[in-house]
């Protein structure tokens, strides 16, 4: 579930037809259209305000923004959000060679953001549906492997199978519906996620919810029974659970700065964002419970 920017409210129009793509073809740019995928179908949406703008919708639901000509260009406030998050801790002039691993793919908004603003990065992100990938490949300029490296399966499956130590950024924004796959949220996920992170390494996930906000505190005791140190990213009223939203989230065993430019940075942006430290976080969390997977047969018995 995305809060969406400018060019999604905008997304009008009567309803483009099918778009067949012969089997064991690419499309050579986008176009607009209804596509099948192996999970349902997406629709390919041309931004009314913007003439290099695309936006991607899954099985109903708004899913990403591309500016062809401005990859720096995010239209989605939580994306933003994430971006400036980032950028505080990996100033860009200091040019570092960021290794980002994303866990769900859309449009590929923010490895192409991070591409242009990291031109050293390398970044691996995870798609579970294949034709998905293969559409999004064809459609956008997306940077090559090894700069950036589409690879199709289960988010979970893919981060349990990582070398120890290797990720810098992991950035969490998978969605079944409104809210993250169940599994994607427990203290078990995170622990693969922490050995999977180097020193000083980023967890940072997108957190839907309703306006009683019981999902994302769930999430946020989560992150903070695993991390040392915890942030929280959003709008007032949403942190004031007046309506539904994202929020974004992050752990990390190392602090997070007391960065006055990234306060800034977040209350100037079209919808003005607020951080919450550690101690707002642990205390926004304080009597959730936190999520564990299920327990086997054996355990129970």
């Amino acid at each position: 579930m995305a809060k969406r920017g400018r060019a999604a409210r905008n997304a009008g129009g009567s309803s483009p037809g099918v778009v067949e793509v012969p089997k064991g073809s690419r499309p050579d740019g986008p176009a607009a259209g209804i596509y099948y995928i192996d999970t349902g179908d997406c629709e390919l949406i041309p931004d009314q305000d913007n003439s290099t703008g695309w936006l991607l919708r899954i099985n109903g639901v708004m899913s990403s923004h591309i500016d062809l000509a401005e990859p720096l260009f995010l239209d989605f406030e939580y994306m933003r959000w994430i971006s400036a998050l980032v950028e505080s801790r990996w100033p860009r002039e200091s040019r570092p060679k960021l290794r980002a691993l994303h866990l769900g793919g859309g449009a590929c908004s923010l490895a192409r953001y991070f591409h242009a603003a990291y031109p050293d990065a390398r970044q691996v992100v995870v798609e579970l549906d294949g034709k998905l990938a293969d559409y999004v490949r064809g459609w956008f300029d997306l940077p090559k492997a090894p700069l950036l490296r589409l690879r199709v399966g289960e988010a979970r499956d893919v981060t349990e199978s990582l070398t120890g130590q290797t990720r810098d950024v992991i950035i969490r924004d998978v969605f079944a519906g409104s809210l993250t796959p169940r599994p994607l949220t427990t203290r078990e996920f995170n622990s693969h996620v922490r050995r999977v992170l180097a020193p000083g390494g980023l967890y940072v996930a997108n957190s839907g919810d309703a306006p009683d906000l019981k999902n994302a505190r769930e999430d946020a005791a989560t992150i903070a029974d695993s991390f040392e140190h915890t942030m929280i990213i959003a709008d007032p009223a949403m942190l004031k659970g007046r309506r539904y939203g994202n929020m974004v989230m992050a752990g990390s065993d190392s602090p997070f700065d007391d960065d006055p430019g990234l306060a800034r940075r977040l209350l100037g942006g079209a919808v003005p964002a607020h951080i919450w430290n550690d101690a707002k976080v642990r205390a926004f969390a304080a009597g959730a419970p936190v999520r564990c997977d299920p327990k086997a047969p054996a355990d129970v018995e």
